[in-house]
């Protein structure tokens, strides 16, 4: 396995990085231990959950499956989108993020993880607000670092010169959606991260499963897949 620093941070991260997103949902908790088994023995030491995986049971099955070796694993989770029908139940507010981290944590069953995600740009809620969030969740100790998900080049750009003048520390990665597919953050978003030094750990490089070749133009899509299911967000972009 080849491993790689992470950004700017001291974090040594495999290429290969661990997503669980259907962990406790198509995926059994038997299945879902046995593939984060057998991805330690392949050498991934790169895990990524969000509390609103399956609403908190994916982190609930990683932290029991990770929990003996814990400190082996570079451990992520996110935050921002909706885990309730409540107000502040979402978004990058303060309020929001601090309930979350706590919530995240119990779950997981540790006192800290290594990348705490802003899962979305909540374009209601001051960035100051958001990014001061984050720094105290890190002096806390309840996330070494924080990082980005699903944010546009220009905003990057403005996140981290607020980070920088308000003296904080810089978020070490971002998360796009980013394949053969889509390259878009080609365009501003692999920029600005190499300019803050952010490191950039792509999601769904396979295209929804697209890219596998599994479709064909002439038959329907097999039932079980994501395109089978009748995913919308998937029929009205890499599908079509």
């Amino acid at each position: 396995m080849e491993y790689r620093r992470l950004g700017n941070s001291g974090l040594m991260v495999s290429s290969i990085c661990l997503g669980t997103m259907m962990f406790g949902g198509r995926t059994s908790e038997q299945a879902s231990k046995r593939i984060i088994a057998d991805a330690r023995d392949a050498g991934v030491n790169f895990i990524d959950v969000a509390d609103v995986y399956v609403k908190g049971e994916s982190e609930k099955i990683v932290g029991r499956a990770i929990r003996r070796q814990r400190h082996d694993w570079v451990l992520a989770t996110k935050v921002g989108n909706p885990m309730g029908k409540g107000p502040n139940q979402q978004g990058l507010g303060a309020k929001h993020i601090h309930q979350s981290i706590d919530g995240s944590l119990k779950r997981l069953g540790t006192d800290f993880v290594d990348i705490y995600y802003f899962h979305l740009d909540d374009l209601d809620t001051p960035l100051e607000e958001s990014i001061q969030a984050a720094h105290d969740i890190v002096r806390q100790g309840k996330a070494r670092h924080w990082g980005i998900s699903n944010f546009a080049g220009w905003r990057i750009a403005t996140l981290c010169s607020l980070a920088q003048a308000m003296g904080g520390s810089l978020p070490v990665v971002c998360q796009p959606y980013y394949n053969a597919m889509n390259r878009m953050p080609e365009t501003d978003t692999l920029p600005a991260c190499d300019y803050f030094g952010l490191g950039v750990v792509p999601y769904s490089p396979l295209a929804r499963g697209v890219l596998t070749g599994k479709y064909t133009s002439s038959r329907k899509p097999q039932k079980g897949t994501r395109a089978g299911r009748g995913d919308k967000r998937m029929l009205s972009t890499e599908f079509r």
